[in-house]
């Protein structure tokens, strides 16, 4: 990573190039537009997060660090070209608006009060005019200020300037700070696990290929070539390909591809529809705008991976910033970069939407065979050799107090003893459907992955004698050295899969009315507590971000005896980037000095089976409202958690509300403290509150009044028009929702399958 003449950004993880059997890692600079103005602010407002300071310590890595402040690192410009180009939050105008006023004396003082003068002349200040101690003190302020656009502006450049600074790299791939906060950057594994897959079965060229590349590589096009090349390569794979119809095609394509379906998105809902299709002989082009990466494409660090694996590069949050939303956007989508973690469907669950909302095949024996086939599929179980310090913290926490606590069934073997799998999975343990339904399609024969293609509108025309329509295909657009081009799929089935968040957007761009289309968003939001451990209570050189990411659960108040709207408690994979971005700021000695403890600080959160509920506007707004009753149960399981810690033997606690204070277990009123902390509301834009699970947007019903899809998958206004992700649920699902997308999204195929063969017949 290196600035350009102009003081551009950052980290992007290339395209795949014009040899569609290698992609290259490049670099892709974000070209930083923010005036000098805004610049000056920006910059002071980083230094105010991360200022160079002066200690007396023996350790030169440790004074350095120190003394290192954001500007220093070059943050700022990098920070300015995220906001200029990679952020499309709808009040990036806002936060840019802001850092310009801050550059004025009179908007300074609007901003900041009476911190902005002094006694002396010129009297009224600018913001970078203030000292350390002003400044620090104003962001405090704006942290806990009654107005809540100076709230969420806090909580914005705070976020976006710690994450930046402690997960950029340089040209090495490495981070200034990364040896003083005890941190190895990508796994120290890596390399020899490259070194075994190279060497394993290698006396082949095509063997030796795809234990590089991975399994898929035989089957990705690479559109960001020739026209005729792409054409090629379709063809080669079976794929009928035209150039178009002018009277036909309105949208002027370059190419059109026809096929018997096409699927949009290729995490665990398309992914195995995808599976499905082409074993059954039917021949299935899947789009995904995300690129592919595959074992030695990975570069397992996190600043890059989130730029190139996340959706909007990590960096989504609702329109009020009161939850950062986490989600895939890569060949394999989530499943690709989560946890692991693989849960049936809760019983209480299959009931309430089964009994309650009338959707019997939830309590059918197709489903209960959909669960049985795609947890054997993922090769989920529930062993584990070694646990990881997070884990086992809350395992010995539990224990002490009578907690219940179990381990979670995981879609890795029992020795995956990996805390990068968010980077992606190294070795392909990790049975996400790169590693399962869509190597079943490559191996089938039957179907191609277009890897950054992003579906631009669904097709479809009236169906004669009936008031409703047909699903013809899509058109979708992607980048080449000429600029951006177009194409469309021709189809019999159309199957949409791009997530809650995605998949509403696409179906109101293609025309379709149902007004419940992106309402009824549940995110499962999630908060942290934290726990210091100068001294592992295990004997052992076991680090924070070490080992299975979830391996230990606790349902103390999760109700799943009774409704499920409690929380589970569970642990989250934090790097130096997204840790330091949550850990509550209170000056800059103080974020160095908790970020100097990174490895020895374990995390453990509690996640909401959420009554509340959101609307997804566009792929960059997504609204949210917490309900009281899911505060409540966050602020349970945040006593518990903190409870947990303690017995654990961490020798300091808190959460990451910006008015809460650690604790420290051993002195004090420690019972009150904790009643004290986990009792601080959590709807006032004062603590962190994340989501990486996304549903219901798009919700499965009985009726068309109150749904978007029904049993079948099948839209209600576009006949041939399936979705198979998570926004189909009818409500929130209160644990990781893995196994119950690909259940959900194995029936649909189903049905999908008695579709094609119906079109077949006529």
């Amino acid at each position: 990573m290196k600035e350009n003449s102009s003081s551009t950004l950052i980290f992007e993880f290339g395209d795949i190039n014009d040899n569609p059997h290698h992609h290259v890692v490049e670099t892709k600079n974000y070209h930083n537009s923010l005036s000098a103005r805004e610049m000056e602010s920006l910059t002071a407002i980083c230094d105010t997060f991360l200022p160079p300071l002066s200690i007396s310590d023996d350790n030169s890595t440790t004074v350095n660090f120190f003394r290192l402040s954001a500007s220093m690192a070059g943050t700022p410009h990098r920070l300015g070209g995220l906001i200029s180009r990679r952020m499309k939050h709808p009040k990036i105008w806002l936060m840019r608006l802001t850092l310009w006023l801050l550059s004025t004396w009179i908007g300074c003082f609007i901003i900041c009060g009476f911190a902005s003068i002094s006694p002396n002349f010129p009297y009224f200040h600018t913001f970078s005019q203030l000292s350390l101690h002003q400044r620090q003190k104003v962001l405090h302020d704006w942290s806990l200020s009654f107005f809540p656009i100076l709230r969420m502006f806090f909580k914005s450049v705070k976020l976006l300037t710690l994450l930046v600074f402690f997960s950029q790299v340089d040209e090495k791939n490495e981070n200034q700070t990364w040896k003083a906060i005890d941190y190895p950057g990508p796994d120290p594994q890596f390399n020899k696990h490259h070194l075994n897959f190279t060497n394993e079965n290698s006396s082949k060229p095509e063997e030796q290929e795809q234990n590089l590349f991975g399994p898929l590589i035989k089957r990705i096009i690479n559109m960001n070539v020739p026209r005729n090349v792409a054409a090629k390569s379709l063809r080669e794979a079976g794929f009928s390909v035209s150039a178009p119809s002018k009277t036909k095609i309105s949208t002027n394509p370059s190419l059109i591809i026809q096929c018997d379906a096409v699927v949009i998105g290729s995490g665990s809902g398309g992914g195995v529809v995808a599976g499905i299709l082409a074993n059954s002989g039917y021949k299935v082009v899947v789009l995904e705008k995300g690129s592919y990466f595959a074992r030695n494409n990975l570069s397992l660090l996190e600043g890059p991976s989130m730029d190139q694996m996340y959706l909007s590069g990590g960096l989504l949050a609702t329109d009020d910033m009161g939850l950062v939303i986490l989600a895939g956007s890569t060949v394999g989508g989530g499943s690709t970069i989560n946890w692991s973690a693989s849960l049936r469907t809760p019983k209480h669950v299959i009931k309430e939407w089964s009994e309650n909302y009338g959707l019997e095949m939830f309590d059918s024996k197709l489903y209960n065979e959909a669960l049985d086939v795609v947890c054997e599929k993922m090769g989920v179980q529930s062993d584990i050799h070694e646990e990881g310090f997070n884990n086992a913290v809350l395992r010995k926490g539990c224990e002490e107090l009578g907690y219940p606590v179990s381990n979670i069934p995981r879609n890795s073997p029992a020795d995956h003893y990996c805390g990068w799998c968010p980077l992606g999975c190294k070795d392909g343990t990790k049975k996400g459907t790169c590693e399962t339904w869509l190597l079943d399609m490559v191996d089938s024969g039957n179907g191609v992955i277009l890897p950054e293609c992003e579906a631009v509108k669904v097709l479809h025309d009236a169906k004669k004698g009936t008031n409703r329509r047909r699903a013809t295909g899509v058109s979708f657009e992607y980048y080449t050295k000429r600029g951006k081009e177009s194409c469309v799929i021709e189809a019999k089935a159309t199957i949409v899969a791009c997530g809650a968040i995605g998949s509403p957007p696409l179906l109101k761009k293609s025309g379709l009315k149902n007004p419940n289309i992106g309402k009824h968003l549940h995110l499962h939001p999630v908060t942290m507590a934290w726990g210091y451990f100068p001294e592992s209570p295990f004997g052992d050189s076991r680090k924070s971000y070490e080992g299975g990411i979830m391996t230990a659960m606790s349902d103390i108040v999760a109700k799943f005896n009774e409704s499920g709207y409690g929380a589970v408690i569970q642990t989250p994979s934090l790097h130096p980037g997204m840790f330091s971005s949550l850990i509550p700021w209170k000056s800059g000695m103080d974020m160095k000095v908790k970020m100097q403890r990174f490895s020895r600080t374990a995390h453990i959160f509690a996640l909401a089976r959420d009554k509340g509920e959101g609307e997804v506007k566009s792929p960059s707004n997504v609204s949210y409202k917490m309900a009281a009753e899911d505060e409540e149960n966050l602020q349970q399981g945040l006593e518990k958690i903190l409870k947990i810690l303690a017995a654990a033997g961490a020798e300091e606690v808190g959460t990451h509300h910006f008015e809460g204070r650690g604790i420290e277990v051993k002195k004090g009123d420690f019972e009150g403290a904790v009643g004290e902390e986990s009792r601080r509301g959590l709807r006032g834009l004062n603590t962190e509150i994340c989501s990486a699970h996304q549903m219901g947007s798009c919700r499965m019903g009985v009726s068309e009044k109150e749904s978007v899809v029904n049993e079948m998958g099948e839209t209600w206004e576009v006949e041939g028009l399936f979705l198979a992700d998570s926004s189909v649920f009818p409500t929130a699902l209160g644990v990781n929702p893995m196994v119950t997308v690909q259940a959900i999204a194995y029936c649909t195929a189903q049905s999908i399958l008695g579709f094609l063969s119906r079109k077949k017949k006529c």
